[in-house]
């Protein structure tokens, strides 16, 4: 059985702090030499880079829509291997669920289902004594949750903090925190710069996250709340590995590693990190490539991923490189795998917002106001990489550039309520939606099986039609 110290971190509702809370206690608790994990519930990549900065260590997402309930555990058992504590963030507030699922999706959901307690932040700025009331109910909701205690954020005065204590002291809730108005300090880079400060380990993100977690070690009890997590049972189920992507598969390609490139910064890719070890467990080299910076793809390069966590607001650097451009567009010419998702579909296009991209597909790009932002249900049209036709998955958008034409001559999804979306292509799957690739495991070994064969020959045209 796996034993994994473990917390979930949620609140009655977004805006109380939880994200900046999450990533102080993982870096207080890595400024004390604890080995540590961070998960973020639901399909937020931007979270995530930021608890896996604090920690050290990959952040990962849970998402029980787009992995499966039964996966959950496993992923945890995974990613916190060998770890001193496990931190999961939650979403939104404490039983809300993007999709409309509480009962399977919500963070409660999830803590249930890892047996972990749970600690809740509360923004107690406009509360006094009905801090109480409003515990107690969150407690109460569900009788299979485990509440382990509280923290205390924009607390007025030393007067205010004794009340609150002594509200829950009655009702035998503990509170291992109390932060002032001014304790969590909003130092996070702006949220349209993506995951790539956080990748990239900038000087602003890597400050951010150790001011936090200075503020954190100075108003929060680690030492009770890791006696709390200690106190979790084993997980109730065997760690994911990334080997079993190749079962019912052909034996991995013998000979050479194929390589492939997978965009990101030196510090992680746009990918979720299953993404890349499923690809390494298949037999693959994999090598990141930045699109903002590299001029080349790596060397002997057969495959290129390029995962849903590029931001859109690199427009002006991604073409900017036209070396890359080029090459990339050479690699898809050829007829070797590329895989895109995300705004990774806007990048091969011919263009966007007016500026050059790859040219790879006859699009092109506008950013518009506002976000495209949700799950769907979707079904292949076309056999490709990542599945036959009738394929059925769940996947996540979350966009602001929209393309015309929306899809090719031979689409990508389809899904009730829309038009027929995405690009297939020689070698070429691009879609604006995302999947998480532990859900589709045999994905990785099919895209290292092509990148190990022989090069298609060119054939004549330029881009789809």
């Amino acid at each position: 059985m796996t034993v994994v110290p473990r917390l979930v971190l949620s609140a009655p509702s977004s805006g109380h702090g939880k994200n900046a809370l999450a990533i102080g206690l993982l870096a207080a608790f890595a400024d004390r030499g604890v080995d540590v994990a961070g998960f973020k519930v639901g399909p937020d990549r931007v979270d995530a880079a930021y608890l896996g900065l604090a920690a050290g260590r990959p952040g990962r997402t849970l998402d029980p829509r787009l992995v499966g309930a039964d996966r959950v555990v496993p992923l945890v058992g995974h990613g916190a291997a060998g770890a001193g504590l496990a931190v999961v963030q939650g979403s939104m507030g404490l039983y809300d669920s993007l999709a409309g699922s509480p009962e399977r999706e919500s963070t409660a959901a999830v803590a249930v289902a890892l047996r972990s307690p749970v600690v809740l932040v509360v923004d107690v700025a406009a509360t006094g004594q009905s801090v109480a009331a409003l515990v107690h109910g969150f407690r109460s909701y569900d009788e299979q949750l485990w509440l382990g205690g509280v923290i205390l954020n924009r607390v007025a005065s030393s007067r205010h903090e004794e009340l609150l204590r002594e509200a829950l002291d009655d009702i035998g809730v503990p509170v291992y925190g109390a932060l002032r108005r001014q304790d969590l300090p909003s130092v996070l880079p702006a949220r349209r710069y993506g995951a790539v400060p956080a990748l990239a380990r900038t000087d602003d993100a890597t400050r951010a996250v150790r001011r936090l977690g200075e503020a954190v070690a100075a108003t929060v009890e680690l030492d009770r709340l890791l006696g709390l997590a200690r106190s979790a049972p084993p997980l109730p189920a065997p760690p994911w590995t990334p080997e079993a992507g190749r079962e019912g598969a052909a034996p991995a390609p013998s000979g050479p590693r194929p390589v492939v490139a997978v965009a990101g910064t030196p510090g992680g890719s746009y990918s979720h990190p299953e993404t890349v070890e499923l690809l390494r467990a298949a037999g693959a080299e994999v090598v990141t490539v930045d699109p903002l910076h590299d001029e080349a793809l790596p060397a002997g390069t057969g495959a290129l991923v390029v995962g849903g966590g590029l931001p859109e607001s690199y427009a002006g650097q991604l073409s900017a490189n036209r070396r890359l451009c080029i090459a990339v567009a050479e690699l898809a010419r050829t007829g070797r795998p590329v895989v895109a998702e995300g705004a990774g579909l806007l990048w091969l296009a011919r263009e966007l917002d007016g500026l050059p991209m790859c040219g790879v597909l006859a699009a092109v790009g506008t950013r518009r106001d506002g976000l495209v932002l949700g799950y769907r249900e979707a079904t292949a049209l076309t056999d490709s990489l990542v599945g036959p036709a009738g394929t059925v998955v769940t996947g996540h958008k979350e966009h602001s550039g929209v393309l015309t034409p929306r899809a090719g001559a031979r689409p990508a999804w389809s899904w009730d309520g829309g038009a027929p979306e995405g690009f297939v292509w020689r070698g070429v799957h691009a879609s604006q939606l995302t999947l998480h690739w532990a859900a589709h495991p045999r994905l990785a070994a099919r895209l290292v099986d092509a990148a190990a064969a022989e090069p298609v020959a060119a054939r004549p045209g330029g881009v789809p039609a």
